[in-house]
């Protein structure tokens, strides 16, 4: 999400990201040289309908072998399938679905002022599918990040797979403010190792030096467009200077302007002040070009023509138009840290915090936001524009793993069918990456990264959600079905639930150390907890 003015407008300190706790050594997973999943039902990402009963063979972390073993209904022959050898592990799915690992591409790896260690956002994502993540920022610290990159590619830590795109000045020794400079810091970004650059904003000269320069050294980037600097950079300009994907929406409706140049701010609006922002913005897309209009397409189609990526992040902003609904999530009861319940608290200093008077009139503004936006996203990607899956948890009340999957059914709300939202999340994600001959794709040659689950989640998105989904059996008994099963992640095989148990875990301990309950805003904790302040 935000950062602070100085990290927008100046050089970013790696003293300013404190990191968080590291993650363990790997105590979960099994592993074997040779590896056979039976009798799934493969939901690809192709485009391709789904299709079983399949085996598929691994060696070490690489897909060798994609068998269908035979036919809905009827027994399959044993002499059909893959030989299990001595030595092997053998996975017994048969009827179960199995998809490509997600990619989310928004995902912050927590934070001091939210207090989450790493084990705990990576069991989250792990427990939910996710096998690859790309860090907006690293804001941890750019040689944090790359540790914990270097360490999951080893599998030496349970972790999904890393991507560290620097924020842009991170680690200067002072403000960027020539492109020279720009272009020096570039550089000297791509021989740290970082896989790519996030920018806020910057001088439009400086601006298009550093893409440039990035896009010459061939790394990608990825851009939230704040409202300090979108009236010099909107994103058509950015993407036509070599951007690759741009972050939220942010950006868009000013490049749909066409009776107005800049956003309708009110006199007495204070963009610190998060409640203006918030408010005005759920206002934007009203200010922009209609829906359908000459404007509206010539945009789009500019876009389209630089291979431009949407990575929405529509789960972030949701509680704006539902706040009721985001804060009475139910998996905060048992998977939320005390810390990040405080941080989530109306607050005038914590980021994303900032619900001081947020109404009726304020959700119902964002509702329209949200029909709009929708409406472009979903011709965008119906005129074969590319639209990823990022969660951006940690903030507004969305948290990590469950965030993700909440992400999926609001591209289901905006006109994806599922096999497409299936798509966004993974092969799309891997195209955006760079790294769609690795990963995206349940493919011969490819990584081992899985998402296994005992329903079907093409039929209802909500059994991804480790807290399952509700369903009431033939005797009239409430149950809870769903959550993912397995969790294959470079050949490594995870049991989500477990994963989930340990993080309730991690909470009750944290819980009961402080002695705390989560209570709803206003109403008195067992212990009383200084509010964290943000520097994001």
């Amino acid at each position: 999400m935000y950062k602070k003015i100085t990290l927008l407008l100046s050089c970013v300190t790696s003293t300013l990201f404190a990191q968080i706790e590291k993650a363990p050594p790997r105590a979960e997973g099994e592993y074997a040289n040779r590896l056979i999943i039976r009798g799934v039902t493969l939901i690809n990402s192709t485009g391709a309908p789904p299709v079983g009963p399949v085996d598929i063979v691994v060696e070490k972390n690489k897909i060798v072998q994609i068998r269908q073993v035979g036919y809905p209904g009827v027994p399959i022959e044993e002499k059909s399938r893959p030989k299990l050898n001595t030595g092997d592990k053998e996975l017994n799915c048969t009827g179960m679905y199995l998809m490509p690992g997600f990619v989310d591409m928004h995902g912050h790896i927590g934070g001091k002022a939210q207090g989450t260690p790493a084990e705990y956002v990576f069991k989250l994502w792990l427990a939910h599918g996710i096998t690859t993540i790309r860090d907006p920022s690293a804001g941890n610290g750019l040689d944090w990040t790359l540790e914990h990159k270097k360490k999951s590619e080893n599998n030496e830590i349970t972790a999904p797979r890393i991507k560290a795109y620097t924020a842009f000045g991170m680690g200067a020794d002072k403000p960027i403010t020539t492109p020279e400079e720009a272009r020096q810091w570039v550089r000297a970004n791509a021989a740290k190792g970082a896989d790519g650059i996030k920018f806020f904003g910057a001088a439009p000269d400086i601006f298009r030096a550093a893409l440039e320069e990035n896009k010459k050294i061939g790394l990608r980037s990825a851009c939230h467009h704040a409202q300090l600097e979108v009236g010099r950079m909107n994103v058509l300009a950015t993407a036509k200077a070599g951007l690759t994907t741009m972050e939220h929406w942010y950006g868009l409706p000013e490049a749909l302007f066409d009776e107005r140049t800049l956003q309708n701010y009110p006199p007495d609006y204070n963009y610190n002040n998060e409640q203006d922002r918030f408010e005005e913005a759920g206002k934007l897309w009203k200010q922009a070009a209609e829906p359908g209009s000459a404007k509206w397409y010539q945009v789009m189609d500019e876009l389209l023509k630089l291979d431009f990526t949407l990575d929405p992040t529509f789960n972030i902003y949701e509680a704006n138009r539902e706040l009721m609904l985001a804060r009475r999530a139910e998996w905060h009861d048992e998977y939320t840290l005390p810390s990040v319940w405080r941080f989530y608290g109306p607050s005038r200093i914590s980021h994303g915090s900032y619900w001081l008077n947020w109404g009726t009139e304020q959700e119902v503004a964002w509702k329209e936001n949200y029909r709009i936006w929708m409406r472009f996203v979903n011709e965008y990607k119906n005129r074969g524009g590319r639209v990823t899956t990022g969660s951006d948890s940690g903030y507004i009340y969305q948290l990590y793993g469950f965030a993700y999957i909440r992400e999926l059914e609001l591209l289901r709300e905006a006109g994806f069918h599922p096999l497409e939202v299936i798509r966004a999340a993974t092969l799309k994600g891997a195209e955006a990456l760079g790294m769609a001959d690795q990963i995206g794709s349940v493919e011969v040659g490819k990584f081992a990264d899985f998402v296994i689950t005992e329903e079907n989640p093409l039929a209802n998105l909500k059994t991804l959600y480790g807290t399952g989904a509700i369903r009431v059996n033939d005797k009239n008994e409430v149950v809870r079905v769903g959550g993912v099963k397995y969790t294959v992640k470079d050949g490594v095989v995870y049991d989500a639930k477990k994963l989930l148990a340990d993080v309730r875990k991690i909470v009750a301990d944290a819980k009961a150390k402080e002695e705390f309950e989560i209570t709803q805003p206003g109403i008195p904790q067992k212990k009383a907890a200084k509010v964290q302040g943000s520097t994001k």
